[in-house]
């Protein structure tokens, strides 16, 4: 008897060719549904899933490859006698092939108008069953579950056998294939239902593996959601990108987002353009300007030392001006939601220089869960993206800040959440003038902070993203020409620095919000 393949593929890219194959080794095909229409339409021969089964598909569809002749054949074990004696009592033919891939789940929730019973219809149920089931019984059946298996399987074909360990690949394919399957599902029923999973089912394909990880003796792969945030960066050109490169390019596109990307707005302000330059996930030039090449020259100028191999986010397109300012110094990789042709033609010359497109559309569909590995085990919790909300602003000292104080308090305050803790940012005129992060203590922070801005900190104003235990940090910054303050509130020594800028002259605004950055 022949040997028999079973086909029923959403994605019809490469089926023609592969059935092609097949009956060129000998296969007759089995074919359900648009499947076995695609093939006949090529002038295939193929039986349909109803003749082989002799039952009609049913339920509108949902019903067709759930039948003992079809699920026999797959699991059936070619080794073992009362396997054998059972299909032949029933009359089952074995089936050696099982060419699955499932409804577009993903593709259909992706789209903004999905209504919830269009996403449950999207719900494969006999797919999964197939694949499953001929990946259990993968010692006798081969199963094929994407388009880009087709060659090297047609090519092992051809060969005259198909291996154990390519088999084996194939079957470890397939569960992940349906593990990420459900995984879309649980999460899109979770977030649908607005209810806290008292289990966290992630399935995240690997996007690359990498040379290492954050040290050359560490081993990395990076895992990205299909089509989403930065996974769905297209590299235009440079090197391949490093682990500690991805890291960085996430802290800069969250801090470049504040002002709004691809021309859409961000937390109900208008749209800026606006660059962020970091070095080792933490900005050290932050600007807003009168378009990308503006903004990115004062981002770079406000601390070109340390922007010295950083990593640049720019929210606006990249055109040839904006190309000239980053050639000027060694980057190692800029992200954009694009890049002009006269950019990339200027861009061309430093070929190690990594360029990655991302679209707005790709940062929407990206998960607002952020997830971070401890020993044995994951946090997770939702992003700190939440508009600013400036009802919950009080200013505190006797001195109103002035209407530039104000804007300048504004930026400094969606710059300081971005810096790791303990946070301080100087700033004026829409330029981040010196950044203090990750200090142990604030008034540490802050003595780098204004040091950095060394005279143009006076008249600048000073950000903090948690409350100031003392008032040290408030006469220093005095001290160093700062007008105007703005941090979270909530010490139980709030009285002692609000009293320090009454006597110096500042005006403090408190947010009652903090956004520590671990």
């Amino acid at each position: 008897m022949a040997p028999t393949a079973l086909l029923s593929v959403s994605n019809k890219e490469g089926l023609v060719p592969l059935a092609e194959g097949l009956l060129a080794a000998g296969y007759q095909l089995i074919s359900s549904g648009g499947t076995a229409a695609a093939l006949a339409a090529a002038g295939l021969p193929v039986t349909k899933v109803a003749d082989h089964t002799g039952a009609p598909e049913i339920l509108g569809g949902r019903v067709k490859t759930l039948h003992p002749r079809i699920h026999g054949g797959i699991l059936a074990k070619r080794s073992e006698p009362g396997h054998q004696a059972d299909l032949e009592a029933q009359g089952i033919p074995t089936i050696d092939v099982v060419v699955v891939n499932l409804y577009p789940f993903r593709e259909t929730i992706a789209r903004p108008d999905v209504s919830w019973d269009l996403a449950i219809e999207n719900i494969d149920i006999g797919g999964p069953a197939m694949v499953r089931a001929a990946a259990k019984n993968h010692a006798d059946v081969a199963v094929l579950t994407s388009p880009s298996q087709y060659p090297a399987f047609l090519e092992a074909l051809a060969a005259g056998a198909l291996s154990s360990a390519l088999r084996r690949q194939l079957a470890l394919e397939a569960y992940s294939h349906t593990a990420d399957y459900d995984a879309a599902i649980s999460a899109w029923l979770a977030e649908q239902l607005e209810a806290e999973a008292s289990q966290l089912n992630l399935s995240l394909p690997a996007r690359q593996s990498l040379r290492y990880g954050e040290n050359p003796h560490q081993s990395a792969t990076w895992y990205a959601q299909p089509g989403a945030g930065l996974g769905a960066a297209e590299q235009l050109q440079g090197k391949e990108l490093s682990y500690n490169n991805i890291l960085d390019l996430e802290a800069a596109l969250a801090t470049v987002r504040e002002f709004g990307y691809g021309g859409q707005p961000a937390g109900g302000n208008a749209f800026q353009p606006a660059a962020v330059v970091v070095k080792h996930t933490n900005p050290c030039g932050v600007a807003t300007g009168s378009g990308s090449a503006n903004a990115l020259e004062r981002a770079l100028d406000a601390d070109r030392v340390s922007a010295f191999g950083g990593i640049v986010a720019i929210n606006g397109p990249v055109d040839a001006a904006t190309a000239g300012h980053l050639t000027s110094l060694f980057l190692e990789c800029v992200v954009a939601p694009a890049f002009e042709p006269a950019a990339r033609e200027l861009l061309a010359a430093k070929a190690n220089l990594r360029l990655l497109e991302l679209e707005p559309a790709a940062i929407a569909r990206a998960s607002r869960q952020q997830l971070r590995s401890v020993l044995g085990g994951v946090l997770v919790q939702e992003l700190d993206d939440q508009p600013v909300d400036e009802t919950a602003w009080q200013v505190v000292s006797q001195r109103q800040p002035t209407a530039q104080e104000l804007e300048d308090l504004r930026f400094a305050w969606r710059l300081v959440r971005h810096v790791r803790s303990n946070a301080i940012t100087v700033a004026k005129g829409g330029q981040s003038l010196g950044i203090g992060a990750g200090q142990m203590n604030r008034v540490g922070s802050a003595r780098i902070a204004l040091e950095t801005a060394a005279e143009k900190a006076k008249g600048a104003v000073l950000a903090s993203d948690g409350f100031f235990p003392f008032d040290d940090t408030v006469r220093l910054a005095a001290e160093h020409g700062i007008t105007a303050v703005i941090q979270p509130g909530g010490s139980v020594r709030d009285a002692d620095s609000i009293a320090a800028c009454d006597e110096l002259g500042l005006a403090m605004v408190t947010t009652g919000r903090r956004h520590f950055l671990h």
